[in-house]
């Protein structure tokens, strides 16, 4: 499938802004089933200084400072992207998950680049509520693939996508208690539950490419940002990737922004400002539309 992606991110202020700083995770990722063309960042007001890295995860970075003053900020991406169907070796896929454990795999050639997923981290703790709610589908000896399968399922029929029912600050005790969340909620909980178990995953931020209901047109920028998550298994090239709030595995329809250890290290767009502004919004466009 080929899609024009566009994100824009405007935030406006009640009183002039002098000062704000940014980095942006918006600009798709060039993987085996990924093609990325003629990607662009913009910025308005011009930013004095923008610079565009990889970071340590390998993701496509924007650094921007605007210094002139501005009671509004607008963020724009976009980019054409080719997404094919990721493949997976079904004898990998058929191991016992017990032998996907980064840390005991040393003679596996990418291990030690999987171990850094296999940790803790800020906004995804190993906590015991997570590893018995893991444990129910990592069976002892259940195929990798079957198990990591299970689980999403088991998340996506045990909760609910409920808008407002978590913040950015909920654990994953808050949405294992509520048994509520979004997308975000719902990929670091899969995550704790391979995590406390051994296993490496990873957060994958990014878009789904949707469809009207029948006899609907497409809304333009009505679409949203995504996430998922991808687990290390030995012997394949590609991650597993899963979408617990769809209940599916990630296909052609899912556009991969960056990756990280959990949402913390890849939001689409996070900032410094300095102001005496005491009130301010944000408005979120995204369209992902299906090209020729």
């Amino acid at each position: 499938m080929k899609y024009h992606v566009w994100h824009r991110t405007t935030y406006t202020y009640d009183e002039p802004v002098t000062n704000s700083l940014g980095v942006g995770h918006l600009t798709p990722r060039a993987l085996p089933w990924q093609y990325v063309s003629s990607p662009e960042v913009t910025i308005e007001p011009v930013p004095g200084d923008l610079t565009h890295e990889i970071d340590f995860y390998g993701n496509h970075a924007t650094y921007f400072q605007v210094t002139a003053p501005h009671t509004e900020l607008r963020v724009t991406s976009k980019a054409d992207v080719e997404v094919l169907v990721p493949a997976y070796d079904d004898s990998a896929l058929a191991a016992p998950w017990e032998t996907a454990d980064p840390t005991r795999r040393r003679e596996v050639r990418d291990a030690w680049q999987a171990v850094d997923f296999a940790l803790e981290s800020s906004k995804i703790r190993h906590t015991e509520q997570a590893h018995e709610y893991g444990a129910v589908s990592l069976q002892p000896g259940r195929p990798i693939g079957e198990a990591v399968t299970d689980l999403m399922h088991r998340i996506y029929t045990d909760f609910t996508y409920e808008v407002g029912a978590t913040t950015v600050t909920s654990t994953v005790d808050d949405v294992l208690s509520k048994r509520a969340g979004v997308c975000q909620d719902f990929a670091h909980l899969t995550i704790a539950c391979l995590r406390t178990h051994g296993l490496a995953a990873r957060y994958v931020s990014g878009y789904l490419a949707t469809t009207p209901p029948p006899g609907r047109e497409r809304i333009v920028g009505a679409d949203a940002s995504h996430a998922w998550v991808a687990v290390w298994v030995p012997g394949t090239e590609n991650w597993l990737a899963v979408d617990p709030t769809n209940d599916q595995w990630v296909n052609d329809r899912y556009i991969t922004a960056a990756w990280g250890r959990d949402y913390g290290d890849v939001p689409p767009l996070k900032g410094v400002i300095f102001s005496d502004a005491k009130k301010s919004t944000l408005k979120v466009e995204v369209d992902v539309a299906p090209t020729p």
